[in-house]
C-alpha cells in the first residue's frame, strides 16, 4: 500500500494515541523517561555560564526624613453673602414702575420701585390743613388766656376761670404737636412710595410687576439685594477630628499655627479650580451641633469680579496645625489589602522586608505616615512588579517620576 494511503495514516496516527495516552503498562516508562529529561536538564544547567542564581533585582527607593509641615484639612462648605435685604413695600397703593435692571448691581439708596403717590399725597395735604386748624386755635387760646390773666388781676374773672383759659390754651398746643406729627407721619408715608435699595449689593428679579397692588395689610416683599463682596464662608469640621487635634497641640506632637492676622483659607471651586484669592477664617462655633455632631466655621473672602454666588458649595482648605517632624512617603510606596496598609523596606544587605504602617491624611501625591517609620527607613518606591519571594535588590534613588537615576 502507499505510505499516503488512507489506511496507512490511521495506523501512525493510532500508534502515536497508544504511546501519548497514560495506561497501567505504561506509567513506569513514561515517568522514567521524564524523570531522565529532568535529570540531563539539571546536568546542563551545572555547567559554568548556563545558570546558577538569579541576579539582583533593581528597584528604586527613597530614603524617610522628618521635615515640617503644615497640616491641611479639607472641609465642604458653602458661600452666604455678607449682607441681605428684602425690599418690601411699606405703604400701600398701586405700583407704578420698576426702574431696575433684574440681576444688576445697584447702589444704596438707589430707586428700585415707584408706587402711586396720589393718595399719599392728599393724605398730606388733609394732615397740613390739620396742623394749620390746630395753629390757629392755639393763637385763640393763648390770646384769651393773656386777656384772662389780666382779669385776674383785677379781680374781674374768678379763679377757676382763669385755669379754664389756660387749660384751653395747653390743650391747643397739644393739638398742634399732634398734627405736627400726622403730617410729618404723611410726609414719610410719601417718601415711602420711592423704593430704594437699603444696601449696595445685587439685586435679583422682581417678586411683583407694574399694576401690582402692594402694601395692602402687610409689607409686601418685592425683590432680594445680596451684597456679595466679600462673602462668607460657612463650614463645618468632626468634633471627633476637633478633640484629637487638640490632644496632639496639649501634648506637643503639634504646634499651633501664628494666627496673628487671622488663618488664610483656600477656596476649591466645583470644577477642581483654586479661587486665587485667600479667605480668612473668622471664628468657630464653640458649640457642637447636636444634630450632625459637627462644629460650625466662618470665614470671609473677598469677591471684586463677582465670580463666587451666595449658595454656591464650595472646599475649604483650613490650616489648622504644624508637624515639625512628619515622615512623608509617595502614595505608589504603600500597598493596601486586607490586613492594612504596607510598605517595602530594604535593609543594607538588600534584603526586603514588608512593614505595616498607619497612614495620615494625602499631601499632594505623598502619604503622611502616623506610625510604622522611622527616618533612615528605605523604602521601595518603584519596581514591585520585577519582586519575586527571596529576591535580593539593589537600590537606586527614586526621581519622583517613577524612573530610578542613572
Amino acid at each position: 500500500r502507499s505510505q499516503n494511503s488512507p489506511t496507512a495514516q490511521d495506523g501512525r496516527f493510532r500508534q502515536s494515541v497508544e504511546f501519548l495516552m497514560p495506561c497501567p503498562t505504561h506509567h513506569l516508562s513514561v515517568a522514567a523517561f521524564f524523570l531522565a529529561a529532568g535529570i540531563g536538564l539539571s546536568a546542563c544547567g551545572d555547567k559554568p555560564g548556563d545558570g546558577g542564581p538569579p541576579p539582583p533585582v533593581e528597584v528604586s527607593v527613597i530614603t524617610v526624613a522628618a521635615e515640617p509641615l503644615t497640616l491641611t484639612r479639607e472641609l465642604p462648605g458653602r458661600l452666604e453673602a455678607w449682607r441681605v435685604a428684602e425690599i418690601r413695600a411699606r405703604v400701600a397703593g398701586i405700583l407704578q414702575a420698576r426702574v431696575f435692571e433684574e440681576g444688576s448691581d445697584v447702589s444704596a439708596g438707589q430707586t428700585l420701585y415707584r408706587i402711586d403717590p396720589a393718595p399719599i399725597e392728599a393724605d398730606r395735604d388733609r394732615a397740613g390743613g390739620n396742623l394749620a386748624r390746630a395753629e390757629a386755635n392755639l393763637e385763640q387760646a393763648r390770646s384769651q388766656a393773656r386777656r384772662s390773666r389780666k382779669l385776674r388781676e383785677s379781680r374781674s374773672i374768678s379763679e377757676q376761670e382763669l385755669i379754664n383759659a389756660e387749660a384751653a390754651e395747653q390743650q391747643a398746643a397739644a393739638e398742634v404737636l399732634v398734627a405736627r406729627a400726622e403730617l410729618k407721619r404723611a410726609e414719610i408715608d410719601l417718601s415711602y412710595t420711592e423704593v430704594n435699595a437699603p444696601i449696595a449689593g445685587r439685586i435679583g428679579r422682581s417678586l411683583v410687576s407694574e399694576g401690582a397692588l402692594v402694601g395692602q395689610g402687610e409689607a409686601t416683599p418685592l425683590a432680594v439685594v445680596q451684597q456679595i463682596d466679600p462673602l462668607y464662608v460657612d463650614f463645618s469640621q468632626s468634633s471627633v477630628e476637633v478633640l484629637a487635634l487638640r490632644r496632639a497641640l496639649a501634648t506637643g506632637q503639634l504646634e499651633r499655627l501664628d494666627s496673628d492676622g487671622g488663618l488664610a483659607v483656600d477656596l476649591v471651586l466645583a470644577d477642581g479650580s483654586v479661587y486665587p484669592l485667600p479667605g480668612t477664617l473668622l471664628f468657630s462655633n464653640l458649640q457642637v451641633d447636636r444634630d450632625t455632631g459637627q462644629i460650625h466655621l466662618r470665614a470671609r473672602v473677598d469677591n471684586p469680579e463677582g465670580i463666587l454666588l451666595p449658595g454656591m458649595y464650595v472646599r475649604v482648605r483650613v490650616p489648622q496645625a504644624r508637624d515639625p517632624n512628619a515622615l512623608l512617603v509617595p502614595q505608589q510606596a504603600v500597598r493596601r489589602d486586607a490586613s492594612g496598609d504596607s510598605v517595602m523596606l530594604v535593609d543594607g544587605s538588600g534584603q526586603l522586608a514588608p512593614r505595616q504602617v498607619e497612614v495620615g491624611t494625602a499631601v499632594g501625591n505623598r502619604w503622611v505616615i502616623r506610625a510604622g517609620l522611622a527616618p533612615g527607613d528605605t523604602v521601595v518606591v518603584d519596581g514591585f512588579m520585577k519582586l519575586y519571594p527571596g529576591a535580593t535588590v539593589v537600590t537606586r534613588p527614586w526621581q519622583g517620576n517613577g524612573l530610578a537615576a542613572n
